[in-house]
């Protein structure tokens, strides 16, 4: 059986948010799976080939001005194109971290999702308001039913 790649895109400016990355790379291989391979990679290092070769993707963005963080708008305007053709229905599953309500970067992210048609696997997690330690073990959580849908082949 091939391999599956469950790739994470985490825009990561702090120590807080490399936190929640941490924590997702964490469930994501804290489950043992024979098929899955996991890779985190920052919005800039993300490449359109990271995002054709695939099977699911995690993408963890800050809330910047009421909308998502211009590292992970930048990642979409680089993979969009070599990927709107090639990518529909990969399954996703997203984080904000939001000093606000989150809305406004939630719904900029599900807008160029749409776009490119990929499949919300998990409601849209938004982790509000000050940081708290219980956002961490969320994330982990997020990244355990990710890799484990893929082993699984729910998703």
């Amino acid at each position: 059986m091939n391999k599956k790649l469950l790739l994470v895109v985490a825009h990561k400016p702090s120590p807080n948010t490399e936190n929640l990355a941490k924590a997702v790379m964490r469930g994501c291989t804290a489950v043992e799976t024979k098929n899955v391979e996991v890779t985190c990679l920052s919005p800039f290092d993300a490449t359109p080939n990271d995002v054709l070769s695939c099977s699911a993707i995690i993408l963890g963005t800050t809330e910047n001005l009421g909308y998502m963080s211009g590292a992970i708008k930048d990642f979409f305007d680089r993979i969009y194109y070599p990927c709107i053709e090639h990518t529909q229905g990969l399954p996703y599953a997203l984080y904000v971290r939001a000093g606000l309500d989150g809305t406004g970067a939630r719904r900029s992210v599900e807008t160029v999702v749409k776009g490119l048609r990929w499949r919300s696997v998990q409601e849209p997690m938004v982790l509000q308001g000050n940081y708290k330690v219980v956002f961490a073990d969320q994330c982990c959580e997020l990244g355990m039913a990710m890799s484990v849908g893929l082993e699984t082949g729910i998703f």
